[in-house]
């Protein structure tokens, strides 16, 4: 038999070592992707007392916004200068240890768990940074004000409510994608460049045949899939960490099933349930038990419970009262009334089933739609990023590795404004916090604030059922 020991596995007799470890399932598809554009040129500024945790960077605006004059000899041209944005932003820090103790390397063979954790901490930390980019787009997408309930209003497609051109409301078509980019920056979609979406999402638009997979040809000549897929011309990154809420639930049904021996059977008789056949007064091909010739609805009720126990074991609980046999199924939807029939004296019936039912989620899908540059990236250090401790003592010796990240995701054209944080660093919450967020603004000349075209921010969702 196995032991266990510290969360390992290890034979006590014969331990072959361990040979790989368990596949991580997560695709870290956004911090992959080019919709991360790197920016180390803000690092020395974030730097631990070199600017701290925030700092502001300046967006130039444009100059096609401006109003010609009239150039007719007499007027006299009034010359304006190019409007700069402040675009305020946030260093995250993070930080976690992972410890092993020497006996667990003696007991499994001499594997090395402390280096197989230092070989996913690369890993590790890419996971966090993706988590850290969707509290963020949760809170761009909760942000307060008007011109920011703007943003989010016209970069939110909600189709929930919308018949596609499959008669199916509430799931994405072939016009989705290209409507939601639309609705968002006009004349300006085609800076949307790719699409990250749950795999449910994606898998209603793969059996629409209108999501085809990038393909190359090995060595062999082979044509094979290489996981990317395109829609609309944008590429499509597939990743179950996208957004899924539960808008609505029904519960597990528990199926009850009764039969009800109406009239005793005689020797010979037959009781069919489910294809298996039981004679009265023999022995079944189930059970051991014996239903006896002559006897009452009741006993014939009692005896048959305990064959179908064994029948429908791990299906149905099975009770019997009186001259009447209940089937519950353990599972709600899983086993239905099986056919019932007897021959000769005995008669049965089957009174008022209740059907059972699987529980049914009702789930809504975020697809985030992004540009190249959606985000700007900075790793800003930490003084000590990585330390292994060595404690001898404590359970006869073990290895600490300590890891530390500083780490800055900046919205393009969406500044961070700390209206609330408890510390340096901002925890998730604060990260999805609405008002923490704002379109990036300067103030005009007579004091008004003007923000940041929305139409210039190539960040989008849509909502919807798959």
């Amino acid at each position: 038999m196995p032991g266990i020991f510290d969360k390992k596995i290890f034979n006590e007799e014969v331990f072959g070592g361990y040979v790989a470890r368990i596949p991580n399932t997560k695709r870290n598809a956004l911090i992959k992707s080019k919709a991360i554009r790197p920016r180390p040129d803000l690092a020395t500024a974030m730097k631990d007392g070199g600017g701290g945790n925030f700092i502001s960077t300046q967006l130039e605006g444009l100059i096609s916004g401006s109003k010609p004059q009239n150039y007719d000899g007499q007027t006299d041209m009034k010359s304006s200068n190019l409007e700069t944005f402040n675009h305020s932003r946030v260093v995250v820090g993070r930080m976690n240890s992972w410890t092993e103790k020497d006996f667990t390397k003696d007991i499994t063979g001499g594997k090395d768990f402390m280096e197989s954790i230092a070989e996913q901490v690369s890993e590790y930390w890419s996971e966090i940074d993706q988590d850290t980019i969707l509290m963020i787009l949760r809170g761009i997408f909760s942000m307060k004000g008007a011109a920011n309930v703007e943003f989010v209003a016209k970069h939110t497609a909600d189709i929930t409510k919308v018949t596609n051109s499959e008669g199916k409301a509430g799931y994405m078509d072939a016009t989705s994608l290209n409507t939601a980019m639309q609705r968002a920056c006009g004349d300006n979609k085609a800076s949307f460049t790719m699409a990250l979406m749950h795999s449910v999402v994606a898998t209603n638009l793969e059996n629409l045949k209108i999501l085809t997979y990038l393909k190359y040809t090995d060595k062999d000549g082979m044509e094979r899939n290489i996981g990317l897929a395109t829609l609309n011309g944008r590429f499509v990154l597939v990743d179950d960490d996208m957004p899924a809420e539960i808008e609505s639930s029904t519960g597990e049904v528990n199926g009850k099933y009764t039969i009800q021996i109406t009239t005793a059977g005689v020797a010979e008789d037959t009781i069919s349930i489910g294809g298996e056949v039981y004679t009265i007064g023999a022995e079944t091909s189930c059970s051991a038990k014996t239903i006896a010739v002559g006897s009452s609805a009741t006993t014939q009720a009692a005896a048959l419970k305990t064959v179908l126990e064994e029948q429908f074991d791990g299906i149905f609980t099975v009770t019997s009262s009186g001259d009447t046999v209940a089937l519950t199924q353990i599972n709600g939807g899983i086993g239905e009334l099986p056919t019932v029939k007897a021959t000769g004296t005995m008669t049965i019936s089957t009174k008022n089933p209740t059907p059972g039912a699987f529980p049914v989620e009702k789930i809504r899908y975020t697809t985030y739609v992004l540009g190249d540059g959606a985000f700007e990236y900075t790793d800003c250090g930490a003084t000590v990023p990585y330390e292994v401790d060595r404690d001898p003592k404590t359970n006869g010796g073990q290895d600490t590795l300590y890891s530390r990240q500083r780490k800055c995701f900046a919205p393009f054209g969406i500044s961070y404004t700390m209206k609330r944080q408890a510390t340096a660093s901002p925890d998730d919450e604060e990260l999805a916090y609405g008002p923490n967020w704002t379109l990036v603004s300067t103030v005009n000349k007579d004091g008004a604030e003007k923000y940041i075209s929305h139409k210039s921010i190539p960040i989008a969702r849509i909502i919807s059922y798959g």
